[in-house]
């Protein structure tokens, strides 16, 4: 059996073993720590570059969205120019019906009485009274839809003696075309530019009013006219003394 004092030299040599491990244990993290914190560093100096990066990606962004809202009102601009010279172009060639009204009325209907298959679309229609072969008139444009009869006339000059003109014409309407009866009508009068008192006199006789509004042609009373117009029961009103 090992001596009492082999038994102590033993234990001092596992203890100096023991405190050697644990130093360089020690000195193994504190290395790894070091190095942990230099990485740290080179990660938040990284962060701060890309935060840097990042301000100037959006003030780049920035100005590029303001160069893009330029462009589009530019855009905007030049289409509107071009719509008004184009209509205008078209009164004077007298195919202001044909050429400028007609290809928006199909979107009108569309957005502003849900129609989209429609059964007939005319332009520059000429039509006998059923009933009286003798009389004989020209209609701008008609558009036929299920339940819906769109009726346009449009005028290079906005006069109140032609929409007069045109309520009396719409009072006759089903002497011309009795296939419409029970139809509900929507009477529209168009011309590039409509002033406020006719626009006022248009949606007091229950007509909507159709001009040039920024790049396309609209209708300027469509919240003031009385809905469900109907051929049979029209609501137009005498006319003025």
């Amino acid at each position: 059996m090992p001596s009492v004092k082999d038994r102590v030299d033993n234990l001092e040599k596992v203890l100096e073993e023991y405190i050697r491990n644990v130093g360089n244990s020690q000195m193994q993290t504190e290395k790894e720590l070091r190095e942990f914190k230099d990485e740290m560093s080179e990660f938040k100096d990284e962060m701060c570059e890309f935060k840097d990066e990042m301000g100037e990606f959006k003030d780049e962004m920035s100005d590029f969205k303001d160069e893009m809202r330029v462009f589009k009102e530019e855009m905007r601009e030049d289409r509107k120019k071009a719509f008004k010279q184009w209509g205008e172009i078209a009164n004077k060639m007298g195919t202001l019906a044909e050429d400028f009204v007609a290809p928006c009325v199909r979107e009108i209907a569309r957005q502003y009485f849900g129609c989209d298959d429609e059964e007939d679309f005319m332009v520059r229609r000429f039509k006998r009274k059923a009933k009286d072969k003798g009389k004989r008139r020209e209609f701008d444009i008609i558009a036929v839809y299920d339940t819906v009869v769109i009726i346009v006339e449009v005028k290079s000059t906005p006069r109140v003696p032609y929409i007069d003109d045109f309520i009396a014409v719409l009072r006759e309407l089903h002497e011309y075309f009795p296939e419409y009866k029970g139809k509900r009508l929507v009477p529209v009068f168009a011309s590039l530019y409509l002033p406020d008192e006719v626009i006022a006199y248009l949606t007091k006789n229950g007509i909507y009013a159709m001009a040039i509004k920024e790049d396309m042609m609209d209708l300027m009373n469509f919240e003031s006219v009385k809905p469900n117009l109907d051929i049979d029961k029209p609501p137009w009103r005498a006319r003025r003394s």
